[in-house]
This record gives C-alpha cells, sequence and structure tokens, in this order.
C-alpha cells in the first residue's frame, strides 16, 4: 500500500538511494536536506518525479509532515565533515532526532534511525554483537559523531518507552558506493580518488586493519526491510558486511581495478580506531531475512566506473591517463 514517506539527510549518499528505492515501490517521497554534505545533484533526475518533493531544510528547527514513515538519516558521516563542525554533528543528531520523532509522535508514524557503527568505538572483541555496549572516548577527535549517534539512540529508546512511538534503529556499517563523497575523508572514496589521479595511497597505522563494507544497495534493502518488519523492533539491529577485508588488500585492489601507478604508503599516525571490526548480522538474518547479496568485488567495480565518469565529467587531471590508454 502506498505510503507518504519523509527522509531526511534525503539529498545524501544513502538517502538519495533510499528515496530512489521508495518512489519505485509506488511511495510518495518528501526529501528534506540542508545541503551541508547532501547534493541536490544527486536528487536532480527525481525532479520530474511528481510523488517526488525536495525540502531544503535544517531538522535542527522544527518541521512537521503528515507522514505514515519517517527515515532519518540526517547527519554528517565523514570525517572531514563531523570533525570541522562538532557541534553542528551533535545537535543535528540530538535536537534533530527530537524534532522528527516530535512528527512520529504526533503522526503516529513509525520511524527509523539510520545509526552507525561507530556507537561501539574502539572495539575490543573478535565479533560485534548488538548487545556489545563499546568503548568510546566521549571527547576524542570522532567523538562528535559517536556520541551523537549513541544520543540519537537513546532518545529513539526513550519516545518509544515514555510515549509509544514505533521506532526502530539500524546499526549501518561502512556503506559504500556511487554518491559517496569524494572530499568527505572515508576510506573507498579516498582510496579510489588517489588512484584515478595517480597519487599514492596513504593508509594511517599499518595497513593491517581491517573492515568489512557494504553495498549501497544491500543497505537500503535493510533500511526498507526494518521499517516494514512487523512486531516489536526495538532491538537495534546491526547491517553490515560479514567478510573482512584488510585495508592496505583494499587500496591494492582499487589500485589493479583502476590501473593505476599509484603506491601504497603507510603513515605511522595514531589513531582511535579500531584494529578489527566485523558485525555479527545474525539477528539481522533471523529477524529481517536480510543478508548481503553484492560481493565487495562487483561492488568497488560499480563505485569505481562511478567515479572514473565522475571526474572525467568534472575535467579532473588523470596525472597517468595518456600512460594508462596506452597499455
Amino acid at each position: 500500500m502506498k505510503k507518504r514517506i519523509l527522509v531526511t539527510g534525503g539529498a545524501g549518499f544513502i538517502g538519495s538511494h533510499l528515496c530512489e528505492r521508495l518512489l519505485a515501490d509506488g511511495n510518495e517521497v518528501i526529501a528534506l536536506d540542508n545541503y551541508f554534505t547532501g547534493d541536490k545533484r544527486n536528487v536532480e533526475h527525481l525532479f520530474q518525479n511528481p510523488m517526488f518533493r525536495m525540502v531544503r531544510h535544517d531538522i535542527t528547527f522544527p518541521y512537521f509532515e503528515e507522514v505514515d514513515q519517517i527515515y532519518n538519516l540526517a547527519c554528517p558521516s565523514s570525517p572531514l565533515y563531523y570533525m570541522h563542525d562538532p557541534v553542528m554533528t551533535l545537535k543535528t543528531s540530538l535536537i534533530g532526532a527530537v524534532n522528527v520523532l516530535e512528527v512520529a509522535k504526533r503522526m503516529q508514524a513509525r520511524i527509523v534511525q539510520a545509526s552507525s557503527s561507530k556507537v561501539y568505538g574502539r572495539v575490543e572483541v573478535p565479533l560485534i554483537s548488538e548487545q556489545y555496549r563499546g568503548n568510546v572516548n566521549p571527547i576524542g577527535e570522532r567523538s562528535a559523531y559517536q556520541e551523537g549517534k549513541r544520543a540519537a539512540e537513546s532518545i529513539f529508546a526513550a519516545y518509544r518507552n515514555q510515549y509509544g512511538v514505533d521506532t526502530r534503529i539500524v546499526r549501518l556499517f561502512n556503506v559504500y558506493g556511487p554518491r559517496m563523497s569524494l572530499e568527505g575523508g572515508k576510506v573507498i572514496p579516498s582510496f579510489i580518488r588517489n588512484a584515478l589521479s595517480g597519487e599514492n595511497i596513504s593508509i594511517r597505522g599499518n595497513g593491517m586493519q581491517t573492515r568489512c563494507f557494504l553495498y549501497i544497495d544491500d543497505a537500503v534493502e535493510a533500511l526498507v526491510r526494518t521499517m516494514n518488519a512487523d512486531g516489536d523492533m526495538s532491538r537495534p539491529v546491526n547491517v553490515g558486511s560479514a567478510d573482512p577485508i584488510r585495508i592496505d588488500a583494499l587500496a591494492e585492489d582499487i589500485i589493479n581495478l583502476t590501473g593505476s601507478p599509484s603506491k601504497v604508503t603507510l603513515l605511522d599516525l595514531p589513531t582511535e580506531s579500531s584494529p578489527r571490526s566485523v558485525p555479527d548480522i545474525a539477528y539481522a538474518r533471523k529477524r529481517l531475512g536480510w543478508e548481503p547479496l553484492v560481493p565487495i568485488e562487483e561492488g568497488l567495480t560499480r563505485t569505481v566506473a562511478y567515479f572514473e565518469k565522475k571526474m572525467r565529467s568534472e575535467s579532473r587531471i588523470y596525472p597517468f591517463f595518456s600512460w594508462a590508454e596506452m597499455m
């Protein structure tokens, strides 16, 4: 049945893909974004759809819309952005959450919070289940994002327990794919940008850190299933790939995919990041009937192709272009 759905952060990387999916399912979609990290170009192709409406709005200010469902994705997620403006990041996470929860409360709408694996902080267990309490430094370099997401989860639980709002929480692990920001400091787009520019890829640490990367289509599927699942969904759910890859191996894969002359260099710099981050997705498999379908090789190929086209269209210089064309 067609629903009227509000998506905050709708012009962002994940939000724009989610809007596409919801429209394809026959729903009416209202997207909010203040364009701090979102990009109107991500959703321009949707403007001709009469079921889609884009609204420029900062959710730290109240907003009301008569809707059936809400996806709250509004928050800077790239280190460059949330470390640049930690106050805005915290305000968006907490005050923004309160404002959309008030809409859900008034409309008796179901609401999903796009949380993050960063709520676990520096992980000290081999497999991260939803019961793991985490290890977060409240005044660390990434604390605005980590503590903001934790606070948002807390206020979502409070609205559920005190007011009976149907809240759901998804903890996303390292989502990647087309439309990510090349400048935001996230691993995969940064590596791709450097490789396509013929620059060396620098890794902070020894390169042996492992991460699990989830392709955007699988993330969107999990968000939609979480929203539409029947019954109690009060427990947060981990959503990520369960196949770890070493960061230095990821860099080499991207170099090979792009045919770049780039080299991998290691920076002996301190970091608060975890040496290993692997989600336990047993609950998502059981409760949602969900699991990742796009392997990292296929996802990287699609993502590299997108960024190569984007960089060519923006006339960015390829230092190795003539060399690559002759190979």
